[in-house]
């Protein structure tokens, strides 16, 4: 079968791109790549959530399927809404690589050991939350751009430290530019963090059994039920929400976070945990904990009025 992936041009996602496209072509199909700039890579200045949120990366690469130029469109599945549009649909989630945040400086070996008052870079109002109940006492700076142009404003001396998904880093071979990662605990991850995400268009049946080889159930059970939270929270890129699941022996155990990017409010955690087999099961779970978390917010005073995106 003859088949066109969308992609964005950035390293990474270019790696993503040819990582699927030597997958599919293992089983036997003839597999070429559409690389196109997205809004969301255009536009650097300004944070994502005040910008129309993440689905800035996928718009161009759905147009690119519903003209037919392109068969599926590769993405990382955390820059891809909760709500697809209608008439596409998520047809395969592949093995997740590693879903936690890395610590990344040139001067600094951890968190703890950045010295009050130093300069930490990210765009993620999930990490500002999380590095603010931890540390309220460093400057927590914007961050935006491609992998590259994030490591390179760390050398520069624009930041002290910055965090990155451990995943990105190890894909493109850039393992040794982590100091340190955060355990779970220690700084929740976004939902679907570290995972691929294959969207198609939802009436493409035969790309869908062509991608059924490359689908791993246990990664997409874990982050069913992490979007599930997403979503039930009104989630986009302006909530500062973390969601992580693990799966060991067909126990789901799922873990949320909401924190306030001001440090206003203390962190509210929810978790939950059921046995589950089956999508609707995860995603049940996961609107579950959405709920008590959703309860614990509001009695900490927090607000959850946020635009969806």
């Amino acid at each position: 079968m003859k088949l066109t992936i969308a992609t964005r041009e950035s390293r990474l996602a270019l790696w993503q791109a040819e990582h699927v496209k030597a997958l599919l072509e293992q089983q036997g199909h003839s597999v070429t790549l559409l690389g196109m700039t997205t809004k969301g890579d255009q536009i650097l200045d300004r944070s994502l959530s005040k910008v129309g949120g993440k689905g800035l990366f996928v718009k161009e690469l759905e147009v690119a399927l519903e003209e037919g130029r392109a068969d599926l469109a590769v993405h990382s599945l955390k820059d891809v809404p909760m709500e697809l549009p209608e008439g596409f649909a998520l047809a395969c989630v592949m093995e997740r690589e590693d879903p936690r945040d890395a610590f990344v400086s040139p001067k600094y070996a951890k968190l703890s050991a950045l010295p009050q008052g130093a300069v930490v870079g990210t765009s993620s109002l999930r990490r500002v939350a999380l590095l603010r109940a931890v540390r309220p006492d460093l400057r927590i700076e914007p961050l935006r751009g491609n992998l590259d142009t994030r490591l390179r404003k760390l050398d520069e001396g624009q930041y002290d430290a910055i965090v990155l998904a451990a995943a990105g880093l190890k894909r493109l071979g850039l393992e040794n530019r982590i100091r340190a990662v955060f355990a779970p605990g220690e700084m929740l991850p976004a939902a679907g963090q570290g995972a691929l995400g294959i969207e198609i268009r939802s009436d493409r049946q035969d790309v869908a059994a062509a991608l059924a080889p490359l689908v791993h159930q246990g990664t997409w059970l874990r982050v069913a039920a992490e979007r599930a939270v997403s979503r039930a929270m009104g989630g986009s890129c302006s909530m500062p929400l973390a969601a992580y699941a693990t799966l060991e022996g067909g126990q789901l155990s799922i873990q949320a976070a909401w924190g306030d990017p001001e440090g206003r409010v203390a962190l509210v955690c929810a978790d939950a945990a059921a046995s589950v087999a089956e999508l609707s099961a995860a995603e049940t779970l996961g609107t579950q904990v959405a709920a008590r978390l959703k309860g614990g917010v509001l009695r900490a005073g927090g607000s959850l009025d946020t635009e969806k995106h």
